[in-house]
Protein backbone atom coordinates (compact mmCIF):
# COMPACT_ATOMS: atom_id res chain seq x y z
CA UNK A 1 0.00 0.00 0.00
CA UNK A 2 2.84 2.40 0.81
CA UNK A 3 4.55 1.49 -2.46
CA UNK A 4 1.35 2.23 -4.34
CA UNK A 5 1.21 5.65 -2.68
CA UNK A 6 4.81 6.38 -3.66
CA UNK A 7 6.12 6.14 -0.07
CA UNK A 8 8.47 3.18 -0.56
CA UNK A 9 11.29 5.08 -2.28
CA UNK A 10 14.74 4.13 -1.04
CA UNK A 11 17.09 6.95 -1.89
CA UNK A 12 18.50 6.86 1.63
CA UNK A 13 17.92 3.84 3.85
CA UNK A 14 18.75 4.29 7.54
CA UNK A 15 19.46 1.22 9.68
CA UNK A 16 19.41 1.03 13.47
CA UNK A 17 18.44 -1.19 16.37
CA UNK A 18 16.74 -0.69 19.72
CA UNK A 19 16.48 -2.96 22.75
CA UNK A 20 12.96 -4.13 23.62
CA UNK A 21 12.08 -5.95 26.84
CA UNK A 22 11.00 -9.55 26.52
CA UNK A 23 7.91 -10.90 28.23
CA UNK A 24 10.26 -12.22 30.90
CA UNK A 25 12.33 -11.05 33.85
CA UNK A 26 16.10 -11.35 34.19
CA UNK A 27 15.47 -12.65 37.71
CA UNK A 28 14.46 -16.03 36.25
CA UNK A 29 17.76 -16.60 34.43
CA UNK A 30 19.13 -19.95 35.61
CA UNK A 31 22.46 -21.72 35.25
CA UNK A 32 22.86 -25.43 34.51
CA UNK A 33 22.99 -26.55 38.15
CA UNK A 34 19.87 -24.59 39.03
CA UNK A 35 18.00 -26.05 36.06
CA UNK A 36 19.09 -29.60 36.84
CA UNK A 37 18.14 -29.12 40.50
CA UNK A 38 14.67 -27.84 39.58
CA UNK A 39 14.13 -30.73 37.17
CA UNK A 40 15.16 -33.22 39.86
CA UNK A 41 12.94 -31.53 42.44
CA UNK A 42 10.01 -31.64 40.02
CA UNK A 43 10.72 -35.31 39.32
CA UNK A 44 10.95 -36.07 43.06
CA UNK A 45 7.64 -34.29 43.67
CA UNK A 46 6.06 -36.28 40.83
CA UNK A 47 7.42 -39.53 42.33
CA UNK A 48 6.05 -38.56 45.73
CA UNK A 49 2.56 -37.93 44.33
CA UNK A 50 2.67 -41.15 42.33
CA UNK A 51 3.80 -43.08 45.41
CA UNK A 52 0.78 -41.73 47.27
CA UNK A 53 -1.46 -42.91 44.46
CA UNK A 54 0.19 -46.17 43.36
CA UNK A 55 2.41 -47.29 46.22
CA UNK A 56 5.70 -48.94 45.19
CA UNK A 57 4.83 -49.10 41.49
CA UNK A 58 6.81 -46.67 39.31
CA UNK A 59 7.38 -45.69 35.68
CA UNK A 60 10.59 -45.18 33.73
CA UNK A 61 13.82 -44.18 35.46
CA UNK A 62 15.05 -40.61 35.20
CA UNK A 63 17.01 -39.91 32.02
CA UNK A 64 20.78 -40.56 32.35
CA UNK A 65 21.72 -36.96 31.61
CA UNK A 66 20.40 -36.00 35.02
CA UNK A 67 22.23 -38.73 37.11
CA UNK A 68 46.66 -19.83 20.29
CA UNK A 69 44.36 -18.67 22.68
CA UNK A 70 42.89 -15.96 20.39
CA UNK A 71 42.67 -18.43 17.54
CA UNK A 72 40.79 -20.90 19.69
CA UNK A 73 38.45 -18.20 20.96
CA UNK A 74 37.71 -17.26 17.36
CA UNK A 75 36.73 -20.84 16.49
CA UNK A 76 34.51 -21.11 19.56
CA UNK A 77 32.94 -17.71 18.88
CA UNK A 78 32.16 -18.62 15.26
CA UNK A 79 30.66 -21.95 16.36
CA UNK A 80 28.36 -20.16 18.82
CA UNK A 81 27.39 -17.67 16.12
CA UNK A 82 26.49 -20.51 13.76
CA UNK A 83 24.35 -22.05 16.51
CA UNK A 84 22.59 -18.71 16.97
CA UNK A 85 21.99 -18.45 13.21
CA UNK A 86 20.57 -21.99 13.20
CA UNK A 87 18.24 -21.15 16.08
CA UNK A 88 17.11 -17.97 14.32
CA UNK A 89 16.43 -19.89 11.09
CA UNK A 90 14.46 -22.62 12.89
CA UNK A 91 12.73 -20.97 15.87
CA UNK A 92 10.58 -23.17 18.09
CA UNK A 93 7.53 -22.15 20.14
CA UNK A 94 8.17 -21.59 23.84
CA UNK A 95 6.52 -24.38 25.89
CA UNK A 96 3.51 -23.32 27.93
CA UNK A 97 4.31 -25.16 31.19
CA UNK A 98 7.21 -24.12 33.40
CA UNK A 99 8.61 -27.68 33.80
CA UNK A 100 8.77 -28.00 30.03
CA UNK A 101 10.48 -24.61 29.76
CA UNK A 102 13.02 -25.59 32.42
CA UNK A 103 13.89 -28.76 30.51
CA UNK A 104 14.14 -26.76 27.27
CA UNK A 105 16.46 -24.25 28.96
CA UNK A 106 18.68 -27.09 30.22
CA UNK A 107 18.73 -28.60 26.72
CA UNK A 108 19.89 -25.27 25.28
CA UNK A 109 22.84 -25.07 27.66
CA UNK A 110 23.79 -28.67 26.84
CA UNK A 111 23.52 -27.85 23.13
CA UNK A 112 25.85 -24.88 23.56
CA UNK A 113 28.40 -27.02 25.40
CA UNK A 114 28.19 -29.68 22.67
CA UNK A 115 28.88 -27.03 20.02
CA UNK A 116 31.79 -25.67 22.07
CA UNK A 117 33.31 -29.16 22.42
CA UNK A 118 32.97 -29.91 18.69
CA UNK A 119 34.50 -26.53 17.80
CA UNK A 120 37.40 -27.15 20.17
CA UNK A 121 38.00 -30.61 18.66
CA UNK A 122 37.99 -29.07 15.17
CA UNK A 123 40.47 -26.42 16.29
CA UNK A 124 42.78 -29.04 17.83
CA UNK A 125 42.67 -31.03 14.58
CA UNK A 126 43.45 -27.86 12.64
CA UNK A 127 46.47 -27.16 14.84
CA UNK A 128 47.63 -30.76 14.56
CA UNK A 129 47.89 -30.48 10.77
CA UNK A 130 50.76 -28.06 11.32
CA UNK A 131 49.96 -25.40 8.68
CA UNK A 132 47.34 -22.69 8.29
CA UNK A 133 45.29 -21.95 5.16
CA UNK A 134 48.15 -19.93 3.66
CA UNK A 135 50.64 -22.76 4.14
CA UNK A 136 52.50 -21.18 7.04
CA UNK A 137 53.69 -23.52 9.77
CA UNK A 138 51.79 -23.32 13.05
CA UNK A 139 53.59 -23.18 16.39
CA UNK A 140 51.61 -25.32 18.80
CA UNK A 141 53.82 -24.23 21.67
CA UNK A 142 52.19 -20.79 21.49
CA UNK A 143 48.72 -22.08 22.34
CA UNK A 144 47.57 -22.95 25.82
CA UNK A 145 45.80 -26.27 26.42
CA UNK A 146 42.06 -25.96 26.78
CA UNK A 147 39.53 -28.29 28.37
CA UNK A 148 35.81 -27.52 27.92
CA UNK A 149 33.86 -27.38 31.21
CA UNK A 150 32.25 -30.56 32.49
CA UNK A 151 28.85 -28.83 32.71
CA UNK A 152 27.51 -26.05 30.49
CA UNK A 153 28.35 -22.47 31.44
CA UNK A 154 26.08 -19.44 31.11
CA UNK A 155 22.43 -18.95 31.94
CA UNK A 156 19.09 -19.36 30.19
CA UNK A 157 15.82 -17.59 30.94
CA UNK A 158 13.13 -20.10 31.88
CA UNK A 159 10.23 -17.80 30.91
CA UNK A 160 11.47 -16.93 27.41
CA UNK A 161 14.53 -19.08 26.63
CA UNK A 162 15.15 -17.26 23.34
CA UNK A 163 15.59 -13.87 25.02
CA UNK A 164 18.95 -12.68 26.32
CA UNK A 165 20.27 -10.31 28.97
CA UNK A 166 21.32 -7.42 26.71
CA UNK A 167 23.34 -4.31 27.46
CA UNK A 168 21.16 -1.24 26.92
CA UNK A 169 21.85 2.51 27.31
CA UNK A 170 20.53 2.38 30.87
CA UNK A 171 21.91 -0.91 32.14
CA UNK A 172 20.87 -4.42 31.17
CA UNK A 173 17.47 -5.70 30.07
CA UNK A 174 16.07 -9.14 29.38
CA UNK A 175 14.92 -8.84 25.81
CA UNK A 176 15.69 -8.64 22.10
CA UNK A 177 17.54 -6.29 19.76
CA UNK A 178 14.84 -5.01 17.36
CA UNK A 179 16.24 -3.88 14.02
CA UNK A 180 14.67 -1.63 11.39
CA UNK A 181 15.54 -0.20 7.98
CA UNK A 182 13.72 3.10 7.42
CA UNK A 183 13.43 5.24 4.28
CA UNK A 184 13.14 9.01 3.84
CA UNK A 185 9.37 8.90 4.40
CA UNK A 186 9.99 7.13 7.74
CA UNK A 187 8.42 3.98 6.31
CA UNK A 188 9.89 0.83 7.83
CA UNK A 189 11.07 -1.24 4.88
CA UNK A 190 12.34 -4.19 6.94
CA UNK A 191 11.95 -5.23 10.58
CA UNK A 192 14.01 -8.03 12.14
CA UNK A 193 15.11 -9.08 15.63
CA UNK A 194 18.23 -10.71 17.06
CA UNK A 195 19.66 -11.49 20.48
CA UNK A 196 22.96 -9.63 20.30
CA UNK A 197 23.80 -6.77 22.62
CA UNK A 198 25.72 -4.98 19.87
CA UNK A 199 24.72 -4.25 16.28
CA UNK A 200 28.01 -5.66 14.96
CA UNK A 201 27.39 -8.25 12.28
CA UNK A 202 23.75 -7.30 11.68
CA UNK A 203 24.11 -4.80 8.83
CA UNK A 204 24.01 -7.32 5.97
CA UNK A 205 21.03 -9.29 7.39
CA UNK A 206 18.80 -6.19 7.72
CA UNK A 207 19.86 -4.88 4.28
CA UNK A 208 19.16 -8.29 2.73
CA UNK A 209 15.74 -8.29 4.43
CA UNK A 210 15.02 -4.80 3.04
CA UNK A 211 15.92 -5.91 -0.51
CA UNK A 212 13.61 -8.94 -0.16
CA UNK A 213 10.74 -6.74 1.01
CA UNK A 214 11.26 -4.29 -1.87
CA UNK A 215 11.28 -7.15 -4.38
CA UNK A 216 8.10 -8.57 -2.82
CA UNK A 217 6.15 -5.33 -3.44
CA UNK A 218 7.55 -4.78 -6.91
CA UNK A 219 10.00 -1.96 -6.12
CA UNK A 220 12.94 -2.54 -8.44
CA UNK A 221 14.98 0.48 -7.30
CA UNK A 222 17.97 -0.32 -5.13
CA UNK A 223 18.85 1.91 -2.13
CA UNK A 224 20.88 4.96 -3.13
CA UNK A 225 22.90 4.74 0.10
CA UNK A 226 22.78 2.82 3.40
CA UNK A 227 23.53 4.84 6.55
CA UNK A 228 24.14 3.29 9.98
CA UNK A 229 26.02 4.21 13.15
CA UNK A 230 29.49 2.98 14.16
CA UNK A 231 28.11 -0.11 15.90
CA UNK A 232 27.41 -1.63 12.47
CA UNK A 233 30.98 -1.35 11.22
CA UNK A 234 31.82 -4.75 9.75
CA UNK A 235 34.28 -4.50 6.89
CA UNK A 236 33.35 -7.79 5.23
CA UNK A 237 29.62 -7.02 5.28
CA UNK A 238 30.19 -3.45 4.04
CA UNK A 239 32.20 -4.82 1.11
CA UNK A 240 29.47 -7.39 0.46
CA UNK A 241 26.82 -4.65 0.22
CA UNK A 242 28.91 -2.26 -1.87
CA UNK A 243 29.65 -5.13 -4.27
CA UNK A 244 25.91 -5.02 -5.09
CA UNK A 245 26.30 -1.39 -6.16
CA UNK A 246 24.87 0.07 -2.93
CA UNK A 247 27.06 2.68 -1.19
CA UNK A 248 27.37 2.38 2.59
CA UNK A 249 28.14 5.10 5.13
CA UNK A 250 29.18 3.68 8.51
CA UNK A 251 31.75 5.54 10.64
CA UNK A 252 34.58 3.31 11.90
CA UNK A 253 34.70 5.30 15.15
CA UNK A 254 31.92 5.89 17.69
CA UNK A 255 31.08 9.47 18.64
CA UNK A 256 32.34 8.98 22.21
CA UNK A 257 35.75 7.71 21.12
CA UNK A 258 38.61 10.17 21.15
CA UNK A 259 40.78 9.43 18.15
CA UNK A 260 40.77 6.27 16.04
CA UNK A 261 40.74 2.68 17.19
CA UNK A 262 44.22 1.13 17.46
CA UNK A 263 45.13 -0.47 14.15
CA UNK A 264 42.15 0.97 12.32
CA UNK A 265 44.17 3.20 10.02
CA UNK A 266 44.57 3.41 6.28
CA UNK A 267 42.69 1.36 3.69
CA UNK A 268 38.88 1.21 4.07
CA UNK A 269 39.00 2.99 7.45
CA UNK A 270 40.71 6.08 6.05
CA UNK A 271 38.52 6.04 2.94
CA UNK A 272 35.29 5.92 4.98
CA UNK A 273 36.49 8.73 7.25
CA UNK A 274 37.33 10.90 4.26
CA UNK A 275 33.89 10.30 2.71
CA UNK A 276 32.13 11.15 5.98
CA UNK A 277 34.19 14.33 6.31
CA UNK A 278 33.06 15.56 2.88
CA UNK A 279 30.10 17.94 2.62
CA UNK A 280 27.94 15.36 0.82
CA UNK A 281 28.95 12.58 3.22
CA UNK A 282 28.02 14.68 6.25
CA UNK A 283 24.67 15.67 4.73
CA UNK A 284 23.77 12.06 3.95
CA UNK A 285 24.91 10.69 7.31
CA UNK A 286 22.89 13.32 9.22
CA UNK A 287 19.77 11.75 7.74
CA UNK A 288 20.35 8.59 9.77
CA UNK A 289 19.35 10.28 13.01
CA UNK A 290 16.50 12.17 11.32
CA UNK A 291 14.96 9.05 9.81
CA UNK A 292 15.24 6.06 12.10
CA UNK A 293 15.51 7.42 15.65
CA UNK A 294 12.13 9.25 15.58
CA UNK A 295 10.52 5.96 14.51
CA UNK A 296 11.88 4.21 17.59
CA UNK A 297 10.96 7.15 19.84
CA UNK A 298 7.39 7.25 18.49
CA UNK A 299 7.03 3.48 18.81
CA UNK A 300 8.45 3.10 22.32
CA UNK A 301 7.28 6.29 23.99
CA UNK A 302 4.21 7.59 22.16
CA UNK A 303 2.76 4.17 21.35
CA UNK A 304 4.04 2.64 24.60
CA UNK A 305 5.58 -0.38 22.91
CA UNK A 306 8.64 -1.14 25.01
CA UNK A 307 7.92 -4.77 25.89
CA UNK A 308 6.90 -7.78 23.82
CA UNK A 309 3.64 -9.44 24.80
CA UNK A 310 4.56 -12.80 23.28
CA UNK A 311 7.40 -15.20 24.02
CA UNK A 312 9.96 -16.85 21.78
CA UNK A 313 12.01 -15.59 18.84
CA UNK A 314 9.43 -16.40 16.16
CA UNK A 315 6.53 -14.89 18.12
CA UNK A 316 8.46 -11.70 18.96
CA UNK A 317 9.59 -11.37 15.36
CA UNK A 318 5.95 -11.49 14.23
CA UNK A 319 4.99 -8.97 16.91
CA UNK A 320 7.76 -6.56 15.88
CA UNK A 321 6.68 -6.79 12.23
CA UNK A 322 3.07 -6.12 13.27
CA UNK A 323 4.12 -3.04 15.26
CA UNK A 324 6.17 -1.66 12.36
CA UNK A 325 3.38 -2.46 9.89
CA UNK A 326 0.90 -0.41 11.94
CA UNK A 327 3.48 2.38 12.08
CA UNK A 328 3.56 2.33 8.28
CA UNK A 329 -0.24 2.42 8.11
CA UNK A 330 -0.31 5.55 10.26
CA UNK A 331 2.31 7.18 8.04
CA UNK A 332 0.26 6.22 4.98
CA UNK A 333 -2.92 7.64 6.53
CA UNK A 334 -1.18 10.91 7.37
CA UNK A 335 0.22 11.19 3.84
CA UNK A 336 -3.18 10.57 2.25
CA UNK A 337 -4.86 13.09 4.57
CA UNK A 338 -2.40 15.81 3.63
CA UNK A 339 -2.52 15.06 -0.10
Amino acid sequence: MCAGAGLAAVGVLAVDGTKVHANASHHVNRDFEQLAREILEEAAETDRREDELYGDRRGDELPPELSTEQGRRGWLREAKQRLEVERAANPKPVPQSRPARVKDAKRRLEEQLWVECRANEAYEAFRARGVDKTGRRLHNSLTKPYTPPATPAGKVNVTDPDSKNLKAPRGYIQGYNAQAAVNEHQIVIAAEINTGSSDFGHLAPIVDAALRELDAVGVSDRPGVIVADAGYWHQQQIEQITAQGIPVLVPPDADKRKGTRPGWDGGPYAFMRSVLESELGQALYRKRQELVEPVFAHTKFNRRFDRFQRRGRAACHSEWRLITATHNLMKLHAALQSA
